[in-house]
């Protein structure tokens, strides 16, 4: 994995560990026009390769299992998983990888990448706010960030859908996603 503007013999290139217990992958969206069905991913990577103290020439890569969906319903998870919607059997991961990442502001950041669900990949941006970064007890330099954005998602082939009797439709286009993740890197 490249890290987008270092050299790849630059020292302070490192990759960073994804601490799973910190970290999440939650999305929602609106269903029958009058409430927000929330659910999240439970499988997932985050690979991250770059400078702490440059985190905007850092490359990211997301891999998420849409298998390991979770709306805590699972008749709704099963038609989530079927050729429905993530077609989870053929399209074995949604994916996301950085391009290029922007500082907006001391700690905001724009998040430019490709992501693909269902073999179907579309640039994307995603805003990023830092958490924060830190030594912990045992020396690990951690730091936290909380990613967001929205997607269509019939541009990514979730198309399926259902007209309601009183105008309007089952699942809404509109999919809004949160990333919770804290990094480390083991000293």
């Amino acid at each position: 994995m490249k890290a987008t503007g270092i050299d790849e013999e630059n020292k302070s290139l490192r990759k960073w560990t994804l601490d799973r217990a910190h970290s999440a992958i939650e999305f929602s969206v609106r269903h029958m026009m009058i409430s927000t069905v929330k659910g999240k991913f439970r499988d997932f990577t985050v690979e991250a390769v770059g400078d702490p103290d440059h985190l905007d020439l850092t490359h990211v890569a997301v891999k998420i299992d849409p298998l390991s969906i979770d709306t805590g319903e699972e008749k709704r998870d099963a038609h989530l998983k079927s050729p429905d919607f993530f077609s989870a059997g053929e399209f074995k991961y949604i994916t996301f990888e950085t391009s290029s990442i922007e500082k907006t502001g001391e700690d905001e950041f724009n998040l430019n990448g490709a992501l693909s669900i269902r073999g179907i990949s579309r640039e994307v941006q995603m805003k990023a706010e830092l958490g924060g970064i830190m030594k912990d007890p045992l020396g690990n330099t951690r730091f936290g960030v909380t990613v967001t954005g929205e997607i269509m998602r019939e541009d990514f082939g979730l198309k399926w859908n259902s007209i309601l009797e009183t105008g309007g439709v089952m699942v809404g286009s509109k999919v809004r996603f949160e990333a919770s993740i804290e990094m480390f890197l083991p000293e």
